[in-house]
């Protein structure tokens, strides 16, 4: 292997704002944040979303005004009568 081409993967903290949930990984992701975790050194990155929040994995429904989104659809592209 060449030296200094190869990223460097280190213990990293994953952590959901919503939730405060943690996933311990490895990546070689940019992080400033560091956090000691069971004695080992981890790069702390926040994420807005993740597995532990995410509507599809949480099989939380969410309520999408798609009838007010279509009624400004047709106002604004409709074609007038004249």
């Amino acid at each position: 292997m060449k030296a200094e081409i190869h990223p460097n993967f280190e213990p990293t903290c994953f952590v959901d704002v919503s939730t405060g949930g943690r996933f311990l990984t490895y990546s070689a992701a940019p992080a400033e944040k560091r956090e000691e975790i069971d004695g080992v050194t981890h790069k702390v990155i926040v994420c807005d979303i993740t597995s532990d929040s995410h509507p599809i994995y949480t099989g939380e429904k969410r309520f999408v005004d798609t009838a007010g989104r279509v009624e400004k659809f047709q106002k604004k592209f409709s074609r007038r009568r004249r």
